[in-house]
């Protein structure tokens, strides 16, 4: 064996191994999940709450009420997190810090509970323990909550027939997500990471003596029961400022690929779920095959151009290992940062600002195709039904039909839901960058100039619209500028696109199930999948295809 192949065939290896994990709880999960969605029957704790916030969980709600439930509680959460973090300083376990100043306390209030968790700020140098667990980590579940409600009241839209636009109870459904699913799935990562050498405590600062006989700081806390959520939750603000690349948050290749295992499972399991209320299991294949084939193209190719290491440095340097930790290496690295912008976790285990230029590009891409593949819990799911839509309208331009997804048919209403959603978060990552890069705010935060500091910019504004939440790290982000228009972005980048789902959901639910005919397209065999593949890569993908080429694409080229 040469040692050209041993760092192919471990990257292969760590591939085939999440592979099998993710097969191995597929089908049982998304099952769990689907029955979680559909009892008739509240826990004892789920009763109580809604006993304490005064809600009916079996009242069924048409879109709009369901929507502006979704939005009060989302507005709540902003003005308890944006007050915790302003008065940080009257409160316990604070270790002496001081609050947020408004501008970072608006960013950061907005960020965690649009689950994009985006920080301008480093953790263990601004935040307490109680702003970490009572603030950050509870909005981690519940944030990530939400969209698993929005995607589910999007399949009941395609499942139910005639029900006045009714989708659910978005209460019950919320309350759920968190007790019955996130909260067990994380109390067992949370053991793992322990067990994997990720720390749990509440200490303080600490002076610690180093090998060369100086005195550093080094700071306890809760992180692991952090890091179970963050991954889970496809949140991914980090305990501290390294965020997964810090030995005390993601310390082992064991622990990078337990958390990388977390950051995918719901996402991936999703479909099955979606198969399984729909009352066809093969319509969830359907998906998981578009996502699935989407990820691993993504995964070869950064893989490929993180180990091929283009460019002059990494070719004298021997790898493209600035940046990355050599306990992963370039392997572990590589797969980190496609998964995690693949979904819309935004953790990081390396620096996307040194990947090498295909391969901060393609990151780029993941997250400006709209983290479809697989996306981030709940939102990936109801982002890939979205552009199944479009597919479905598509090929029935093509053959004169009238087009039908599951039953229901896609008429004038529904396609201008659909349109809106596919052009909101392009707007919303183009105007940004526009804004950022004419406004001398904008430019006074960037590191580099050229096609690089453009990339700097772009990935910022694609991760706030979409929810991710990571960097490239040259970009200064913690600015009135930034801070301001980048929590814009985070807000309609979540909210606008589950109002415009939530609606579409409401047409749906009111129509009566088409029966299929001869001429339906089969949206289940593989050509329907190649052609959702397709449209997810055009249609979405070759939005942006102009400012990769003054960004990534001239990097890569120069």
């Amino acid at each position: 064996m040469t040692a050209v192949s041993t760092p192919v065939l471990a990257a292969v290896a760590q591939a085939l191994v999440l592979v099998a994990l993710l097969a191995a709880v597929h089908a049982p999960l998304g099952a769990y999940m689907a029955r979680v969605y559909s009892s008739p029957r509240h826990l004892r704790a789920e009763r109580l709450w809604y006993r304490v916030v005064r809600v009916d969980p079996d009242a069924e709600q048409r879109w709009t009420t369901y929507l502006m439930s979704l939005l009060g509680f989302s507005l709540v959460s902003v003005l308890v997190l944006y007050g915790m973090l302003r008065l940080q300083q009257h409160l316990p376990w604070n270790l002496g810090f001081t609050g947020f100043d408004p501008a970072g306390a608006w960013n950061t209030a907005v960020s965690f509970t649009t689950n994009t968790n985006w920080q301008w700020y480093s953790g263990e140098a601004a935040a307490g323990h109680l702003v970490q667990m009572a603030g950050l980590a509870v909005q981690n579940f519940v944030s990530a909550s939400v969209g698993m409600a929005a995607a589910i009241a999007l399949v009941r839209g395609f499942a139910r027939s005639g029900t006045d636009a009714r989708i659910g109870n978005f209460w019950s459904d919320l309350t759920r997500g968190v007790t019955r699913i996130l909260l067990p799935l994380s109390l067992v990562a949370a053991v793992l990471l322990m067990a994997g050498g990720v720390i749990q405590n509440l200490d303080p600062h600490t002076a610690l003596t180093t090998v060369e006989g100086a005195t550093q700081q080094s700071l306890g806390g809760p992180v692991a029961s952090q890091e179970a959520i963050k991954e889970l939750g496809t949140n991914g603000g980090g305990f501290f400022n390294a965020n997964s690349g810090h030995p005390l948050e993601n310390p082992t290749p064991f622990t990078n690929l337990v958390e990388i295992f977390l950051l995918l499972l719901v996402p991936f399991t999703l479909p099955r779920t979606f198969g399984i209320l729909v009352g066809d299991k093969r319509q969830g294949w359907a998906v998981l095959g578009v996502t699935a084939g989407l990820f691993t193209a993504s995964l070869a190719l950064t893989t490929w151009a993180e180990m091929a290491g283009p460019g002059a440095a990494p070719q004298a340097a021997g790898a493209a290992m600035e940046g990355k930790e050599t306990r992963f290496g370039l392997a572990g690295s590589a797969l980190f940062a496609v998964a995690t912008t693949a979904t819309s976790t935004g953790a990081v285990n390396a620096s996307h600002d040194s990947l090498t230029a295909p391969g901060g590009g393609l990151v780029l891409f993941n997250m400006l195709l709209g983290e479809v593949a697989p996306g981030g819990v709940g939102a990936g799911l109801y982002g890939m039904l979205v552009l199944a839509v479009v597919a479905v309208f598509i090929a029935g331009l093509m053959v004169g039909r009238t087009p039908e997804y599951l039953g229901k048919k896609i008429g004038r209403r529904e396609m201008t839901l659909v349109a809106l959603y596919v052009l909101t978060t392009p707007a919303l990552v183009l105007v940004g960058t526009a804004a950022a890069v004419v406004a001398r705010p904008g430019l006074a935060g960037l590191q580099e100039s050229g096609p690089h500091g453009l990339s700097e910019v772009l990935y910022a504004y694609a991760s706030a619209a979409n929810n991710n939440g990571s960097a490239f790290g040259g970009l200064t982000s913690g600015t009135p500028f930034y801070e301001v228009t980048q929590g814009i972005a985070m807000l309609a980048g979540r909210f606008v696109p589950i109002a415009l789902v939530l609606a579409l959901a409401g047409c749906l639910a009111r129509q009566a199930v088409v029966p299929a005919t001869s001429g339906t397209l089969p949206t289940h065999r593989p050509l329907f999948a190649g052609l959702l593949a397709t449209v997810a890569i055009i249609v979405v993908g070759l939005t942006f295809i102009p400012v990769l080429s003054l960004g990534p694409v001239v990097e890569s080229l120069s």
